[in-house]
């Protein structure tokens, strides 16, 4: 019997797909992370690589409204430069929509792209448009650049066995409607970069059941998890908080002697609404495991994720 998607689940999949094809052996971070980043030999400046898509019934349902959607679609990908302590430049938005859509409702979604574009960073640069068969999801990808400076680049990799596993603001309960609404952390990102400079840092897309495992693996460490530090969305439980996803907060490690009450007054001085929160620490060794988070391929399947 031949091996399905759901038996071998989303990171095995990637695992086993890039194998497959050629990759540029001069890129500072590629399949694994959440930018690509290359050294395009431009001083100061190292260029940043992502796409992303959206599928109807997936990541938004029928009726969510139209802006909302266009938010996130452009959110997302902001969400994963600020992961890599870059900001936004270019993007390229491709649309595959039923005929039958009505006109307004993907105006609707591009001034919702649009109005978040404008909030924080990047320009349309091009795209394409196509149809889907009768009775087939819309879908939205996007392919956009950004830009970081060399000294300011964080990828998951980066990890030291000791390091604080940290986390901004509340997690859990994105079926509630935040996953549609929430603020992509570049400025909170940026303000990391500059005052704490992270030695990890990816951002919360798939939960931290599913999210911190990978961080750990990517530098070569295990993880202990404090589950009664876990910041929680009123309302949610702890399970709900690690295993909802879609929450597009920052994750992060830090030396614990960098995590002062200084640093922590800092913060909460630039940042008031917004809670850091320890959760953790990176161990050597295989540490503790986490079941659950979002698998595209894996037992959700089939279920909406908003």
């Amino acid at each position: 019997m031949k091996k399905t998607l759901q038996d071998l689940g989303e990171d095995a999949l990637i695992d086993r797909l890039v194998r497959l094809v050629p990759r540029d052996p001069d890129a500072l971070a590629g399949p694994g992370d959440d930018c690509a980043v290359i050294d395009t030999g431009t001083p100061r400046v190292l260029q940043l690589l992502k796409t992303d898509a959206m599928v109807e019934g997936v990541h938004f349902l029928p009726d969510a409204p139209p802006r909302k959607i266009g938010w996130k679609a452009a959110a997302r990908v902001l969400s994963d430069f600020a992961a890599m302590g870059g900001t936004p430049d270019r993007f390229l938005v491709t649309i595959a929509l039923p005929p039958a859509w009505p006109v307004e409702r993907i105006e609707g979604i591009y001034r919702g792209f649009g109005e978040c574009l404008a909030r924080h960073g990047g320009f349309l640069a091009g795209g394409e448009t196509t149809r889907v068969p009768a009775g087939s999801a819309a879908v939205i990808s996007i392919a956009a650049t950004g830009k970081v400076a060399p000294g300011h680049l964080i990828t998951r990799s980066g990890g030291r066995p000791g390091d604080l596993v940290l986390v901004t603001g509340k997690l859990g309960g994105s079926i509630g409607g935040k996953h549609l609404s929430f603020t992509p952390r570049l400025a909170e990102a940026a303000w990391l970069v500059r005052h704490l400079k992270p030695t990890a840092m990816m951002d919360l897309s798939d939960g931290v059941a599913k999210d911190l495992p990978r961080l750990a693996k990517a530098s070569g460490l295990g993880f202990t998890l404090d589950r009664t530090a876990v910041p929680r969305t009123k309302g949610c439980s702890v399970e709900q908080a690690l295993g909802d996803g879609e929450d597009f907060e920052l994750l992060l490690t830090l030396p614990a002697r960098k995590w002062t009450a200084r640093a922590a007054a800092a913060w909460k001085e630039a940042f008031p609404k917004l809670t850091l929160t320890v959760i953790g620490r990176l161990v050597e060794g295989q540490g503790e495991a986490l079941a659950g988070g979002w698998d595209h391929f894996g037992a959700a399947k089939g279920t909406p994720r908003p």
